[in-house]
């Protein structure tokens, strides 16, 4: 079957599902389960279905039952929002949404940066114009073993520093806290166990700071077939050094515990899509967490005020859960097709969700949100519409969208705008072989949803917001191009940079950084390469380019370079590959800072081009401040 055709028949199915109309609010929630009895006793039967599932595939596949019958193996691992605390007014992170901060690599705390790398903390003073390395600390528990632990996010709330790891050895997703001074000390105070399967996404980031709730949205396989389900029920423990299983404890009861009327898929997997919100506020962490039993495939977004999981069964079956971050009753809907990643979502103020879809997808964990294929709709539904699951988003939300959910597909929400398009093929091409032209599709999402399709002469690998317009970079053959795209009644192309031999030297969306700095007057930075490297795990960005944004005329400023030779030996011990990248654009008080593996490299304008001023190293080698 054709997706266009699977696409069709989703909607015709749903549209005679005897749907609610948008807009009406059945005013229903999830139900929880009652006790833990009544959970003990469903997941006793979902064993007993299981086991005859088992038992008749044994009849019937004869002589190969007992290879075909083994079970599975354990899930692979692999690897109106609050006001900003003062420190976090002038952010140095690239966040999807105001408000909802995202764990990442470096951090401002006061006067002094705070960088995660390769295991440890380290803290560089900025303030007073001073460029001066502080203070560097384990990121794990003094005397804990941090083999098989990787180290991967960083939140800063007031003076209380967020480590987030997933740890292979201990079990689930590792927090450590730690306390930072107004002279930038550190000083560990204490680490905690969350029970879950591993959250990495090349795309997605664990962990959100919203004021100073600490939200983790994490999976948890549920395996039926053996031993005791419980044990992988959400659960927190505080590390010591003589730490056991039974000190995990629970920290969602039956009664956070929650489900639809869909039966589990016989033969999939059953995973807890948990939603565990932190205080920071207090010195010792509490935590609580909601789950929502569903299937395995997900991507999540987190707005200001609840956390929508979209789950996917095989086929093209699939539900969306509104979790809210204060603890009330998730809601969900009934819905078609798969959203490439977080950047897919926009809760809308008019009070409405937004989802770009795909027709097949298996979610964003690991490297599944760059495949999924197929026709492509947007999803348009007022939150008032989600209900206790039995429902389906009605077939007149989709509006159906042009070009192909190809590998590698580029997403994003700026103002009144959807932006999307595919990174198409930046290999080389004959000297007599014209670049193919790829399509950047422009849809105004509010207000019935009118397509554009703009045509670039490069591919579409990066969509950012440049205050109300937006800028789209990507290869075209060895050249790295970036087109300002203007936002206004149309969408169009305004103006295009060109740097020769280069590439896109961080792909995840922390690498970017635009700063504004008057109305349509702004700067742009992004890690680069050149077009004969590829980005490598070890290796710092060759450079960071620097971009002035007049009235959407892009003209180079200049580059911060990192310094060749031999990558210091920093007798690294816990997570030493940079999954996250490790170079980032850095605009403070009117300075301009590259961040590049060990070394912060300062720039000034001068005569209109980015000189560089001075720079350090905070490796550890070189760092004398404990």
């Amino acid at each position: 079957m054709s997706s266009a055709l699977k696409i069709t028949l989703i909607l015709s199915l749903l549209l005679s599902a005897g749907c609610h109309a948008a807009g009406t609010a059945p005013g229903k929630t999830l139900a929880p389960f009652s006790s833990e009895q009544a959970l003990s006793s469903y997941l006793q039967q979902l064993q007993a279905r299981q086991a005859a599932q088992q038992r008749e595939q044994q009849k019937l596949q004869g002589a190969t039952a007992q290879y075909m019958s083994a079970p599975p193996p354990a899930p692979m691992v692999a690897k109106a929002a609050p006001a900003a605390s003062a420190e976090a007014a002038e952010s140095v992170t690239n966040v999807q949404t105001a408000g909802v901060d995202e764990g990442g690599i470096v951090k401002l705390h006061g006067k002094h940066l705070v960088m995660l790398r390769r295991g440890k903390l380290f803290t560089v003073q900025v303030g007073g114009k001073a460029l001066q390395p502080v203070a560097s600390l384990d990121a794990f528990a003094p005397g804990s073993d941090p083999s098989g632990s990787w180290y991967d996010e960083m939140l800063i709330d007031r003076d209380t520093v967020v480590v987030i790891g997933y740890s292979y050895s201990r079990g689930g997703t590792e927090i450590g806290l730690f306390d930072i001074d107004a002279d930038g000390k550190l000083a560990y105070r204490a680490t905690y166990h969350l029970r879950s399967n591993d959250y990495y996404s090349s795309r997605n980031y664990a962990s959100r700071l919203i004021g100073s709730k600490l939200v983790f949205y994490s999976p948890l396989s549920l395996n039926l077939r053996r031993g005791d389900p419980f044990g992988g029920f959400p659960a927190l423990r505080r590390w010591r050094p003589d730490a056991i299983p039974s000190d995990f404890k629970r920290i969602a009861p039956a009664t956070r515990i929650y489900r639809t009327d869909e039966d589990p898929e016989m033969g999939a997997g059953l995973t807890l899509h948990t939603v565990t919100v932190c205080d920071l506020a207090q010195r010792d962490m509490r935590c609580e967490a909601t789950a929502v039993m569903g299937p395995q495939g997900r991507v999540f977004y987190v707005s200001g005020e609840s956390v929508f999981v979209w789950t996917t069964r095989r086929g093209s079956d699939s539900g969306v859960f509104r979790i809210p971050l204060d603890g009330t009753a998730p809601s969900a809907l009934k819905v078609a097709g798969a959203p490439v990643d977080q950047f897919s979502f926009l809760e809308s103020a008019d009070g409405h969700l937004n989802v770009l879809l795909r027709a097949e997808g298996q979610g964003d964990a690991m490297w599944d949100g760059t495949r999924g294929r197929g026709d492509m709709a947007l999803l348009r539904v007022p939150l008032a519409s989600f209900s206790d699951g039995r429902d389906s988003a009605p077939a007149s939300s989709y509006k159906a969208l042009p070009g192909g959910g190809g590998y590698g597909l580029q997403n994003r929400y700026v103002g009144p705008y959807l932006l999307y398009g595919n990174p198409g093929n930046p290999g080389r091409r004959k000297a007599d072989q014209a670049w193919p032209r790829q399509p950047l599709y422009a849809v105004r999402w509010a207000d019935g949803g009118s397509v554009q399709a703009l045509s670039l002469p490069h591919g579409v690998e990066r969509i950012e917001a440049l205050g109300d317009d937006a800028v789209v970079i990507g290869a075209q053959g060895k050249d790295l191009h970036f087109s300002s795209i203007r936002l206004g009644a149309q969408a169009a192309i305004a103006a295009r940079y060109i740097r020769a031999d280069a590439a896109q030297g961080e792909s995840r969306s922390h690498g970017f950084f635009y700063k504004p700095q008057a109305a349509g007057e702004g700067m742009i930075g992004l890690p680069i390469l050149g077009a004969e490297e590829r980005p490598g795990l070890n290796k710092s960005a060759a450079s960071v380019l620097y971009l002035r944004n007049s009235g959407l005329q892009l003209t180079e400023l200049g580059a911060l370079a990192a310094r060749p030779g031999q990558t210091p030996d920093d007798g690294c011990r816990a997570s030493c590959v940079d999954w996250y990248g490790n170079a980032r654009p850095l605009f403070l008080q009117g300075r301009v800072f590259a961040l590049l593996g060990y070394e912060l490299v300062e720039g000034a304008l001068k005569e209109g081009q980015i000189r560089e001023v001075r720079r350090i190293s905070y490796a550890p080698i070189a760092s004398t401040l404990r």
